[in-house]
């Protein structure tokens, strides 16, 4: 299994309302032009140099004659960044970049009938609101997963059923408190996590969309996250370190990804994954073609490409995550795990997925995502 951190967070500030008008996509495809560069999460796009198992690359390269160059990225906002620079056809971006990017007039919208397999995605991934405006989808959708309540399964006999564990001041089941001993996550996207738990325990703020706050309702967030501080141990976002502070340094529960579960499994260390009464947050990673990608054939032959089902399973099960293509569940991926059970795959109706919050909003005006980066940060920071 890859182990190295990949963070998910971003500072960029979205206004927008709708995409702006972008010239048609393609409506047939020419010869590749043998080359393509894509920008990717560490751990996305092997070509069996970590381990000769896991190598997605050399035979599209050997079938399409279009090789590759890779440049990883350690957040949504160096994705963001680099997507304006020209040098990338393809970013495979997360749910609080995508919006980003599509707004930013950093990526296209594609053209799916040129792409095969797309009727083998997952239907409850066709049309995410994530990487879909006004009906044109901005890319390929390529993995997901869920922000999982890990916890201690030594101090948790039963799983937790709310995340109250991680956001109010309690007794655990050991009898210590729960101060110092939980963690939550190093990027203003959190604030969501808390807009969902009082969606759930405060119905009256009428909180209907985590990622679509008014200003009672931010106010009522902000409130829960300052009363959070004193108990987090860590805001985290690194996972061999978040891995090492359950070990070492007395972790009980935290928000955390799957990569993160299965890896502290392997390492036969006693924990355990839910999701909770209130549901959970998550992320869904598209293939994003580059508005000035200068190898478009190449990219559309690799957003094909990445949704065969040996290469989805495969990569499930390297990165942690769940494959958008189903059938995918039923293939064997290099290490033989049940991958599709032990990442969530199941539980996709209990996420409320990663999007970048906006000034317009289904309620008229909502809170954008300039003041969530600012406020979280003096959050952590105490304020």
């Amino acid at each position: 299994m890859f182990k190295t951190m990949h963070p998910r967070m971003g500072l960029w500030v979205l206004s927008g309302l709708a995409a702006a008008a972008q010239a048609a996509p393609p409506t047939h495809l020419g010869t590749g032009e043998g080359q393509l560069n894509i920008l990717a999460w560490p751990g996305y796009i092997e070509r069996g140099a970590s381990d000769k198992n896991y190598d997605w690359v050399t035979a599209f390269e050997k079938q399409t004659g279009c090789q590759i160059n890779v440049k990883t990225a350690a957040t949504s906002d160096e994705m963001v960044s680099l997507m304006g620079s020209g040098n990338y056809d393809l970013v495979t971006a997360s749910g609080d970049a995508s919006l980003r990017l599509i707004y930013g007039k950093k990526v296209q919208p594609i053209n799916t009938a040129l792409i095969p397999s797309w009727k083998t995605l997952d239907k409850r991934l066709q049309n995410g609101n994530w990487f879909t405006v006004n009906g044109q989808h901005y890319g390929t959708p390529y993995q997901w997963g869920a922000n999982f309540l890990a916890y201690n399964s030594n101090i948790f006999k039963t799983a937790p059923t709310s995340w109250n564990v991680v956001f109010e001041p309690m007794q655990l089941p050991d009898g210590k408190s729960n101060k110092g001993r939980v963690q939550a996550y190093d990027g203003p996207i959190y604030i969501a996590d808390a807009a969902m738990y009082l969606m759930a325990k405060n119905p009256s703020l009428g909180i209907t969309d985590p990622y679509e706050l008014n200003e009672t309702q931010y106010a009522a967030v902000l409130k829960l996250l300052r009363q959070q501080k004193p108990l987090a141990h860590r805001y985290w976002h690194d996972v061999t370190v978040q891995m090492n502070d359950f070990k070492n340094e007395g972790i009980a529960a935290t928000s955390a990804w799957g990569y993160t579960v299965n890896s502290l499994t392997a390492d036969k260390f006693p924990i355990g994954e839910t999701i909770p009464k209130e549901g959970a947050t998550g992320w869904a990673d598209t293939t994003m073609l580059a508005t000035d990608a200068k190898h478009p054939v190449c990219s559309y032959k690799w957003m094909e490409w990445s949704l065969n089902k040996n290469l989805q399973s495969a990569l499930a099960e390297w990165f942690g995550s769940n494959p958008v293509v189903p059938e995918a569940c039923n293939t064997k991926a290099p290490g033989g795990s049940n991958f599709c059970k032990s990442n969530g795959f199941d539980k996709f109706a209990q996420i409320h997925f990663w999007k970048t919050p906006t000034a317009q909003c289904k309620q008229g005006r909502c809170v954008s995502y300039s003041r969530w980066t600012a406020d979280y940060i003096a959050v952590m920071g105490g304020r």
